[in-house]
């Protein structure tokens, strides 16, 4: 029982969201999957499947009990065609694992969720993972060649392949993605692979507040004609919080906001050039301080206080629901004083950072220490419906990178019309008749 209980959760801290499975299997082989899966059919077994557990909507839990399919056996780096720069791999490969066996060649893989040295790339594929690095490089999506998928019902089938252009019927390779393991489990993936940068340089910059900071997004890319590799957001809350974690001596008290903006190219001279172009635009335009990381120790330094947030914040309050909501970046200026009279409301905590580059931002709720669980419980849903509704508003949605899963799933209708979701059932009923693949995911149960 213990043994199960580990496959019962994913990082979601609500024990509510937790369910445990009746059996877990680890199939090696997609014909091992494909065999599982035509017994659930017969039987009528629903049967979730599971990554490293590390998602953040409850997507690889089972709601329904029944199998759990964890695919942890197939981790195996199946070909490296240098060639056509293209990787297969099984989606039981830890993320990080590719650019470690890369970087000998001059490649790199550049889909990059912040979690790249846990999570595996099938949950990468299955959520189709952003990160801190998307505003250059983009989303997994954008890398997903092709796919070997074993389908609910059971057969074997593959998507795409190592060709760019492939216009031959729909796209149901990028359907596959991001669809949560809900129309089938992958069992190879083909990713397409990067000349790797050799050179990088991080700026963390000190504004006054969020309008000043987030003005500057556009501008960089605009006057400054740059796409940094990454854009990092942080209010005065997370950094103030997480730079007293950290023991941190930055000059954090004056700055209402932080950028965390991360440069990377060819050659030192270029990356040089490009960084020292955004430092003067951001003086220019009433940035505090800019501080320049360009080696590893320093690197790490800057970019420890963005990582750290997260564990800052569960330091003072484990109890708390991390939000994955997504608005035009231009619009992330009108949400913070959504966020600041919610908090004042309902008595929490909301600490908001993320990736200012698109938009998409971790506005996390946490409990106070003195609150009551019968007063939290009751108060979460109520922030959580306040908090969408402030982001529809503002043209935005729900999730930009962790997915709907259990965890969203009743407040989908908030975001997509009913005609939208209506239609999105019956591809799930088309590949899945029965209902067996991990049911209880992304749609309500009723609308």
């Amino acid at each position: 029982m213990e043994k199960l209980e580990t496959y019962s959760r994913d990082e979601v801290a609500d024990p509510a969201f937790a369910h445990m499975p009746d059996v877990v299997v680890k199939p090696a082989s997609a014909e091992e999957i494909s065999a599982i899966m035509r017994l659930a059919n017969r039987e009528l077994i629903p049967v979730t499947p599971r990554g490293a557990g590390s998602g953040l909507s409850g997507g690889a839990v089972p709601v329904y009990g029944g199998i759990l399919l964890s695919v942890e056996r197939m981790n195996r780096i199946l070909e490296v065609d240098r060639d056509n720069l293209v990787i297969v791999v099984e989606p039981g490969v830890v993320t990080n694992t590719i650019n470690e066996i890369l970087k000998d060649d001059g490649l790199f893989y550049a889909g990059y969720p912040m979690s790249v040295e846990t999570c595996f790339v099938g949950g990468n594929v299955a959520e189709n993972a952003g990160g801190g690095k998307a505003i250059k490089y983009g989303v997994t999506g954008r890398y997903v060649m092709g796919l070997e998928v074993v389908l609910p019902t059971g057969e074997i089938v593959q998507f795409g392949g190592k060709l760019v252009k492939d216009v031959t019927g729909y796209n149901l390779l990028q359907l596959m993605v991001g669809s949560e393991g809900t129309l089938g489990i992958y069992t190879k993936i083909i990713l397409k692979l990067l000349p790797l940068p050799t050179a990088k340089v991080d700026l963390l910059v000190l504004f006054e507040d969020v309008p000043s900071a987030i003005a500057m997004v556009p501008r960089i890319m605009t006057n400054g004609r740059i796409i940094p590799t990454a854009i990092e957001f942080m209010d005065k809350l997370s950094v103030q919080t997480t730079c007293r974690y950290l023991n941190e001596e930055l000059p954090y008290e004056q700055a209402g906001a932080m950028l965390l903006i991360e440069v990377d190219g060819a050659s030192e001279a270029q990356v040089e050039q490009e960084s020292e172009t955004i430092g003067e635009l951001c003086l220019e335009h009433g940035a505090l301080e800019v501080y320049v990381a360009d080696n590893y120790t320093t690197q790490e330094r800057v970019w420890s206080v963005r990582r750290s947030i997260a564990e800052a914040f569960k330091v003072y309050s484990p109890v708390q629901s991390l939000e994955d909501v997504v608005v035009p970046f231009a619009q992330i200026p009108d949400l913070m004083p959504e966020l600041d009279r919610l908090s004042e409301k309902y008595d929490v905590v909301i600490p908001c950072y993320g990736h200012a580059g698109d938009g998409n931002l971790h506005a996390t709720i946490v409990k106070h220490p003195h609150m009551p669980m019968d007063v939290w419980e009751a108060r979460e849903p109520e922030v959580l419906r306040d908090l969408y509704d402030a982001v529809a508003k503002l043209g935005g949605t729900l999730s930009g990178e962790h997915g709907i899963g259990s965890k969203r799933r009743d407040f989908l209708p908030m975001m997509l019309d009913r005609t939208v979701i209506a239609l999105q059932q019956r591809i799930k009923t088309a590949f899945d008749p029965l209902a067996v693949l991990n049911p209880g995911k992304i749609f309500p149960e009723t609308l």
